[in-house]
């Protein structure tokens, strides 16, 4: 359900922002409080997912002025409490440390998008190979077959000559 997720998303952004603003101010790296920066990206992205995705059970959900202004509303709640964060993070660790963040992780995405699509390019080349190995099987196995029964149709044919 649509309105479930976005809840999930905003909650989770939501208690995030609360548990950054509580430890900023005592935190000594930006390790201390990393897991709810990535909690908090989580959050910003079933956010925004739920709000790309209109899969609600009818037209009225889909459509409805309530189920519409809560994902925008929503969306632009969890962006305003991204900027926030942007902002403590910044004046904590020093001007540019949130644009690091966000730099290092959109480098980490790629890197992992591009690591999958080499894998599935493997897979599909494992696979291929695998299909062209049962091709080649399937064709030397007929020819084996066909010579046995031409092998047998003459020894039966030979011996059919010899008892005549």
């Amino acid at each position: 359900m649509v309105v479930a997720e976005v809840l999930t998303g905003i909650a989770l952004v939501q208690q995030s922002v609360k548990f950054i603003k509580e430890n900023i101010s005592t935190a000594q790296d930006i390790g201390q409080i990393a897991s709810q920066i990535d909690d908090l990206f989580a959050g910003e992205k079933q956010v925004q997912q739920a709000r790309a995705k209109k899969s609600g059970t009818g037209l009225g959900d889909q459509f409805g002025v309530d189920t519409v202004a809560k994902e925008i509303i929503d969306a632009r709640l969890a962006a305003e409490q991204l900027q926030e964060v942007a902002t403590m993070v910044d004046m904590r660790f020093g001007h540019g440390t949130w644009a690091g963040i966000i730099a290092e992780r959109a480098k980490r995405i790629q890197e992992a998008k591009e690591a999958e699509a080499i894998a599935r390019r493997k897979q599909i080349q494992k696979d291929r190979e695998f299909e062209e190995m049962m091709k080649q099987a399937v064709l030397i196995g007929s020819v084996i077959v066909i010579a046995i029964g031409l092998f047998i149709f003459l020894m039966v044919s030979v011996a059919k000559a010899f008892v005549i």
